[in-house]
């Protein structure tokens, strides 16, 4: 028994090897898709005409003071590109009233018009003005406005200043179809001691598979929208790849997620994890790597949900 039970433990091991490799080549592959372009060219962001995603389009890059580059992409912006399947940002109903640039900073005023773009467009547009305009050397940030007032996402959150890396997937892909999701994370208590769920409502690619969203949502810690809830996971944790396959949710992460963070056990970082993924239907267990390997302090190898360890607030 005790040699059947080792031979299993070993073709396990050479399972999650081999999935790890295929994400890893899997991961390279779809980073070397999009070339940088040319030195004296610049990547133009055009929408798709069913405004589903966007396609860099290689143009001639302005020279000049930053001022005078940013006025001739914001031009680039304005006209429909050669490619008939895609158009401009800019010609979708609002305009820029006025811009304002300062030390690597750029504000785009729109009109009001721009609130009546549709979620997943708006999210689109800000995408292609952000990755377009920060390829200027000295506009580090974009921020978006509306008459002069705080801009909000379809979540009501605030959208503060961007740049090109919130708009690129982990994968290195090019951005595609924005969907809405409503996700259930565990969070912990003030005494770190059990976890608390709470409902996440967002936008996000899908390029990114839904495993991999969760965990960097969970990762980010609450949104403060909720108070009485604190990270479960340490926040500095990088995710190294997030796979599933036959109901079993592979998680690799770095050696950051051994730290405890608000007296948050590895225990209880570790059911966080994996309570906020078994809420997806296509998943049932998970397995929780660190650097590629399974901590012998980990116990079982692969955990199930565990509710025993979740409370409610006070006054829910």
């Amino acid at each position: 028994m005790k040699e059947r039970s080792l031979r299993k433990n070993r073709i396990a091991a050479v399972w999650i090897s081999l999935l790890l490799c295929l994400a890893f080549l899997m991961g390279l592959s779809a980073c070397g898709e999009e070339e940088p372009p040319k030195e004296n060219m610049v990547q133009v962001y055009y929408l798709s005409n069913a405004e589903t995603k966007i396609e860099g389009h290689e143009m001639e890059r302005p020279t000049g003071p930053a001022e005078e580059q940013i006025r001739k992409l914001l031009a680039y912006l304005s006209a429909n590109p050669e490619k008939l399947t895609y158009k401009a940002p800019l010609t979708m109903g609002f305009s820029v009233q006025n811009m304002e640039y300062f030390e690597g900073q750029l504000l785009l005023n729109m009109s009001e018009t721009y609130r009546d773009l549709k979620p997943t467009t708006e999210v689109l547009v800000r995408a292609a003005l952000v990755r377009t305009l920060t390829q200027i050397s000295g506009v580090d940030r974009v921020q978006i406005t509306v008459e002069g007032k705080q801009l909000f996402d379809s979540a009501g959150e605030a959208v503060g200043w961007m740049n090109a890396d919130q708009f690129i997937q982990n994968d290195g892909s090019e951005i595609n179809t924005y969907e809405q999701v409503r996700v259930k994370l565990y969070f912990a208590n003030e005494t770190g001691d059990k976890l608390i769920a709470a409902y996440r409502e967002k936008f996000y690619s899908t390029n990114t598979p839904l495993e991999r969203f969760v965990v960097e949502e969970l990762i980010k810690g609450p949104s403060g929208k909720v108070e009485g809830i604190y990270p479960s996971v340490n926040p500095s944790t990088k995710i190294l790849s997030v796979m599933t396959k036959d109901g079993i949710c592979y998680v690799n992460l770095d050696s950051s997620f051994l730290t405890v963070v608000n007296n948050v056990s590895s225990e209880l970082s570790i059911y966080a994890i994996v309570n906020s993924l078994a809420e997806l239907s296509n998943i049932n267990k998970v397995q929780i790597l660190v650097d590629g390997e399974a901590p012998a302090n980990f116990g079982d190898a692969v955990f199930e949900r565990n509710m025993d360890c979740v409370t409610v607030l006070e006054g829910t």
